[in-house]
């Protein structure tokens, strides 16, 4: 089976003969991201980041339209991810394969992006190990490891000696866990222990109850961004941790844009790390969030559509380096060292890991004119991935 998919992608790939041909062809952008199921929210803000920039940019670079195809992977499921790939690659002859809510997913279309030599943009699954599956794979999200080392060492710095790492139980979680518990210790700081939590419907009450118990100086969490965070906060207040005097600090993947109104005020007081947060004080932010809420009223944005949106300034900065070249070797040596002001501050493409280089922020969460936001208050800056260092 392996050797017939590989026949059929290469015949695709000659089907479209040289660069000649291609450019004056469409170039298709395969997007494979959740739209249904629990992490839904994720791939629509996939889509409205990637779209918006289009939008504001226009969809023509190097003579080829850039042409977006969306295909719904669920969420967690390998499988699913995999056949949208081969579809697209296939019968719809994509140029380049985007997208990607979740690291199993990414996971699973890695080699395929390899056999075909079609690059492959991340724009949202974390593990720190998805640019090693593929030459062709280069991300504008972020890694766990890189939001998490600069939360431990925050933690060492401000009084917090004793740390209960609770994170969900797949690659990014475990990143997650990892890097803090190095960090931390590291600088002095004493886990004092660790729970995963299920990936899919996780109750979290027994796992606060057993954290309470400990008495901890602070949790540290990771869970997916979504429904997740908004039940951690809810059972974290329920269960009186606070007024046990046990910290909450996390990733900010807990307290995305989009689920803080879901939290209410259970939100308030956590302190978080990320490289993005909607109440960035630049003019491009300040640009990206206004043209945001008018493209999709009553969306706030949060980090993936920041990604999806660097993601296609990516896509179009390295078409108009090889001049309408989307092969996969011409399209990454484009990407390497790339570099440009982002909402979220400057950034970079790591040259050797072909991940990005960017600020990374200390926030709380508050509220700002009667709305919840994350507002930073300290910044680690260029910050690249710990986890390949």
């Amino acid at each position: 089976m392996k050797h017939k998919i590989g026949k059929l992608l290469a015949a695709c790939i000659f089907a479209a003969g040289g660069l000649g041909a291609a450019q004056a062809q469409d170039l298709k952008v395969g997007m494979i991201l959740p739209l249904s199921g629990p992490f839904a929210s994720t791939g629509q803000q996939m889509v409205n980041g990637a779209r918006l920039y289009l939008k504001e940019h226009g969809d023509i670079v190097a003579g080829r339209r850039i042409v977006l195809i969306d295909k719904d992977d669920t969420g967690v499921s390998p499988s699913i991810s995999k056949r949208q790939a081969q579809t697209l690659l296939i019968q719809d002859k994509v140029d380049v394969l985007a997208g990607f809510g979740l690291t199993p997913g990414a996971f699973s279309v890695a080699p395929l992006a390899t056999e075909a030599k079609v690059p492959m943009v991340v724009m949202n699954a974390a593990t720190s190990s998805i640019t090693e599956k593929s030459p062709y794979i280069v991300r504008t999200s972020m890694t766990l490891p890189q939001v998490a080392a600069p939360m431990a060492s925050w933690a060492a710095a401000n009084g917090i000696h004793k740390v209960y790492v609770a994170v969900a139980d797949y690659g990014p979680g475990h990143d997650a866990a990892a890097q803090f518990k190095k960090t931390f210790t590291a600088a002095g700081g004493e886990v004092v222990g660790e729970v995963h939590t299920p990936l899919t419907s996780p109750d979290f009450a027994p796992f606060l109850q057993k954290i309470k118990d400990a008495r901890p100086d602070a949790i540290f969490l990771f869970v997916p961004n979504g429904e997740q965070g908004v039940a951690f906060a809810k059972s974290y207040r329920e269960r009186a941790l606070a007024d046990a005097g046990i910290r909450l600090l996390a990733t900010g993947d807990v307290v995305t844009e989009d689920v803080l109104a879901a939290m209410g005020d259970n939100a308030l007081g956590m302190i978080t790390s990320f490289h993005y947060s909607q109440a960035h004080d630049s003019p491009e932010n300040k640009a990206f969030v206004e043209a945001y809420a008018r493209a999709y009223p009553g969306t706030r944005p949060n980090m993936v559509a920041v990604a999806a949106y660097d993601g296609m300034r990516l896509i179009r900065e390295a078409l108009e380096k090889t001049q309408g070249d989307a092969s996969g070797d011409a399209f990454i040596a484009a990407v390497k060292g790339l570099k440009w002001t982002s909402p979220r501050g400057p950034v970079e493409i790591d040259p050797e890991t072909r991940d990005i280089v960017q600020n990374v922020y200390i926030r709380k969460v508050e509220k700002v004119d009667g709305v919840l936001q994350n507002v930073e208050f300290a910044t680690v800056e260029a910050v690249k991935d710990p986890g390949k260092q």
